[in-house]
């Protein structure tokens, strides 16, 4: 299959380039000047108060005469502690990512009545549409399952008799059927990319429609198609505490922005997947993996604090890792003390882990949770709090469910879908405004010189 860069010679990008360092410079001094939120940041690292929701609430620290002061974070769906859905379903040993997805979309715990009436309605609307796993998945594999996520996304638009159609009826409908179908995409979307890049057999099976949405990831992944509850119960939990993060996060803000322009909703989702790809946002628990990697590489002993920790100074100091001094799945925009979805998965990893192969890479990151917080501030004069957040742990997670990494942040899209259509139905209701910061421009007036005179 012939690429893109086969294309366009290489001398010509480099001498293009250069042309676009020379005029797309910005002077740093010029953000202070101009009082620009950088990141749509405060100068204390608080978020630009962007808007109001009453989907989720995500609290890390309090503002005290000015001043942010940390504390342990918490999580709130529709006001409810997060932690305490999920622990209630462990303690009652059953699924709890439907009813999740429910209250946020839908504003209330569902009854048991209501929940299994929601979880048919998911199931009876994961199919596809008849040969969209042929046409748009099987016939242009991607390298990256996210791409092919957006790709996915945004060709289910041919296949809906009322696509534009804006009204909360047609969007929900729309939403419900995307947090169904999703899982189903990833699935297809990795077993095809494990023919044609990997050259190994792909597997496609057919779901079963009482299945939830753990139990058919997990089965659809398998060549035997076989799982524990277990395990089915431990996904269960990471789609929870992914399933929805606030207004401002980075993902649902672009879909919230996408939304606000009266666009559709599959480009507004697709601009979801596409933010949540990077890796600073939920492409980050790979680099959490890979970091993992050029540990064991460095280090003799992944469990001897003393070598982890001297290397994590040399990934601070851009001396090892992958060169970004930063040391992945620690610190995060709102948490300062703890996040809480860390804290789940870290407690669930380290029952899972327990007695087994992955018990030295738990404690690994331990060490990395423990040490960084006092080595990141040794090396950057900066004491502010720093914990450990979701991805530090997540990444280990799927590893034990003999996930492979393709699909780490795919599976994160998975849970994200329902807090996006949350955010989605409610920009639409309470907007009202197209979202439209305003830049400073930068640069000076000109005159135009005739082509001749250049």
């Amino acid at each position: 299959m012939s690429t893109i860069e086969s294309h366009v010679p290489e001398r010509d990008i480099k001498k293009l380039c250069e042309q676009i360092l020379k005029y797309n410079y910005i002077d740093p001094a010029d953000f202070e000047r101009y009082n620009v939120k950088r990141g749509l940041r405060n100068a204390d690292g608080t978020g630009v108060m962007a808007g109001i929701t009453g989907i989720c609430t995500v609290d890390g620290y309090y503002i005290d005469d000015g001043e942010r002061v940390p504390r342990d974070g918490h999580l709130f769906f529709r006001g409810i502690n997060m932690e305490d859905i999920v622990n209630a379903c462990i303690a009652e040993d059953r699924f709890g990512f439907e009813e999740v997805a429910y209250l946020l979309l839908f504003g209330s715990l569902p009854t048991k009545e209501e929940l299994d009436d929601f979880c048919n309605l998911l199931s009876y609307c994961r199919e596809l549409p008849d040969d969209f796993i042929e046409d748009m998945i099987m016939k242009a594999p991607s390298p990256n399952i996210m791409n092919k996520i957006s790709r996915s996304i945004l060709a289910l638009y041919s296949y809906d008799e009322n696509p534009d159609d804006t009204s909360i009826e047609n969007v929900l409908r729309q939403c419900i059927h995307l947090i169904a179908q999703v899982p189903t995409i990833i699935v297809y979307a990795y077993q095809v990319k494990r023919r044609h890049y990997y050259r190994k057999s792909m597997y496609i099976h057919q779901m079963k429609p009482d299945h939830r949405t753990a139990q058919t990831v997990l089965r659809s992944l398998r060549a035997d198609k076989t799982f524990t509850d277990r395990e089915a119960k431990l996904l269960d939990i990471c789609l929870m505490v992914h399933a929805e993060h606030g207004g401002g996060n980075n993902s649902t803000f672009a879909t919230r922005v996408l939304t606000s322009s009266g666009t559709d909703t599959y480009a507004a989702m697709a601009a979801g997947v596409g933010a949540l790809k990077g890796p600073k946002h939920g492409g980050a628990n790979i680099k959490v993996s890979e970091m993992v990697d050029f540990i064991k590489e460095g280090v003799t002993d992944i469990n001897d604090e003393g070598q982890v920790a001297d290397y994590l100074r040399k990934i601070i100091r851009k001396e090892a890792g992958d060169g970004s001094g930063l040391v992945y799945g620690m610190g995060h925009a709102v948490y300062t003390l703890s996040d809480p979805r860390a804290k789940i998965l870290k407690r669930e990893a380290a029952q899972f882990a327990a007695g087994t192969e992955f018990e030295k890479e738990f404690k690994l990151l331990d060490i990395i949770e423990t040490f960084t917080p006092e080595i990141f501030a040794s090396e950057k004069g900066n004491s502010k709090a720093m914990c450990a957040n979701v991805d530090l742990y997540s990444g280990l997670v799927y590893k034990m469910l003999n996930i492979p990494p393709d699909l780490f942040t795919p599976i994160f899209t998975v849970a994200r879908i329902a807090g996006w259509s949350a955010h989605r139905i409610e920009e639409l209701i309470t907007g009202g405004r197209i979202i439209r910061p305003a830049y400073k421009s930068s640069s000076p007036a000109k005159k135009y010189v005739p082509i001749n005179d250049r």
